[in-house]
């Protein structure tokens, strides 16, 4: 929905994008999140938050090593004067989400729960849920996801709300019960969105859903994948073969070898 374009780069041509500050600190703050409430709820501080930070920086490094080139210098030595000033960062992010949520009175029925479901169509949706609270009297469902940036502005709200209408649509399919809330935590800027959606609203996004797969069918047989330019353009690492900044896209790859074709969800998938 953001950019056609972007979304034939990064899942029909699967071209590399640099790792970022921004998206490592997310990976990381989330990671803190969902492993403080391994610890009893007491022990749930901010202090306790603050500190596993540079662990789970750690975790993740061994796991990508490309990522120490995110903080050298010009001449390719490390940085620590960066990197020092990166962690503090994703310091500051966890210790807001304790002015937001209190951790020693939330106990998840699940985090980074994956979830996958088969709507009638035949379309398969999949995705993570960050954390899925159960209200211990009545069983309502409260879908919650933590964003490290600031709250959007309200032209631009409607992307993540979709994104929570989607992993309500999945749940709601999946167990039969409605969400009775999607809150989204935005570190970035102190915000706490709520939005409590009805069948109506998740029969809505399962149409659009169906919508947007067909569309993306279409452009995968017919190689017309049309650049969007938008707010984040300036972000993206695929410029050099956008129309819109003169660039020119590479070879359609299917055009070529339409045996790939399944690669891109020929099962129907989303």
């Amino acid at each position: 929905m953001r950019c056609p374009l972007l979304y034939r780069l990064r899942v029909i041509d699967r071209l590399p994008e640099k790792p970022s500050e921004a998206a490592t600190r997310g990976t990381v703050v989330h990671a803190v999140l969902e492993r403080l409430f391994d610890a009893p709820a007491a022990e749930r501080t901010a202090d306790r938050a603050r500190s596993m930070v540079a662990g789970e920086w750690e975790r993740l490094r061994a796991a990508r090593p490309e990522l120490d080139g995110l903080f050298t210098a010009a001449e390719g030595a490390a940085d620590p004067a960066a990197l020092a000033a990166w962690l503090q960062s994703a310091e500051r992010l966890v210790e807001r989400w304790f002015a937001l949520e209190d951790p020693t009175r939330l106990e998840p029925a699940e985090r980074e729960l994956y979830v996958e479901t088969v709507l009638e169509s035949g379309l398969t949706l999949r995705g993570y849920v960050d954390r899925l609270d159960v209200a211990p009297a009545t069983g309502d469902l409260r879908v919650v996801d933590y964003k490290t940036g600031k709250a959007p502005r309200p032209e631009y709200a409607e992307e993540p709300l979709f994104q929570m209408k989607f992993y309500a649509l999945v749940l709601w399919r999946l167990r039969g019960v409605v969400p009775r809330r999607l809150q989204l935590v935005y570190l970035g800027s102190g915000d706490l969105l709520t939005y409590d959606p009805t069948e109506t609203d998740l029969l809505r996004t399962e149409r659009k859903l169906l919508a947007l797969w067909q569309a993306i069918t279409e452009a995968t047989g017919s190689g017309e994948w049309r650049p969007k330019r938008g707010p984040l353009c300036g972000w993206c690492d695929h410029q050099a073969f956008c129309p819109e900044f003169g660039g020119t896209p590479p070879p359609y790859p299917l055009a070529e070898n339409p045996g790939l074709l399944p690669v891109v969800g020929e099962n129907g998938s989303v």
